[in-house]
């Protein structure tokens, strides 16, 4: 039986929400396509009915990921206090605790990186990111800062969600929300 285009467009859609979600909370080596494929009620044989590979998926995800994260930080940066806003969001227990709904950077980019297979989408969300934070500080040096609070923002979220102790991974996120306050506070 043949399906519709829309039915498999449909169905892509649903892989690649899926993938996004697993490769952001697990990691996109620890995530295997027949188990994410049986998650979906799916053959892993289908797979290849939309995807060339698992990069392709891995690209797609991304993508979808810095989409699905940028609708909400522009909101964070639309309000009236929107570097502060964009802190304390990113290093909140919420974005620690959900990695399957937060920033990609922590968990897929740090792993492109390590897979040896960087990606274009991870340079436009570095970029994008880098001026949003840039466009909320003053002085001449607010692209140097702006590189110091996205890679302390990041380090100390991937941080927080690795150690075991709750009390050392409060203290990071706040610890770091704290001082990137103040330091943007001077601004």
């Amino acid at each position: 039986m043949r399906y519709s285009k829309e039915h498999k467009a449909q169905t892509r859609e649903r892989i690649v929400e899926e993938a996004s979600r697993r490769f952001r909370r697990d990691g996109i080596g620890a995530t295997g396509l027949q188990a994410l494929m049986k998650a979906l009620g799916l053959t892993h044989g289908g797979f290849y009915a939309h995807f060339k590979s698992k990069d392709e998926l891995v690209e797609t995800a991304l993508q979808h990921a810095v989409a699905e994260r940028d609708t909400a930080v522009d909101e964070y940066m639309a309000g009236e206090h929107p570097l502060e806003t964009l802190i304390d969001q990113y290093l909140s227990g919420a974005h620690r605790n959900h990695a399957e709904q937060g920033c990609p950077l922590p968990t897929m980019a740090a792993e492109l990186g390590q897979r040896g297979e960087p990606s274009a989408t991870t340079d436009q969300l570095v970029k994008k990111r880098l001026q949003q934070i840039a466009g909320g500080l003053d002085g001449d040096d607010a692209d140097e800062r702006s590189m110091l609070i996205l890679a302390a923002m990041v380090g100390a979220l991937q941080l927080s969600r690795s150690v075991k102790s709750k009390r050392l991974s409060n203290c990071l996120l706040e610890s770091t929300g704290r001082l990137l306050g103040e330091m943007t506070a001077e601004a």
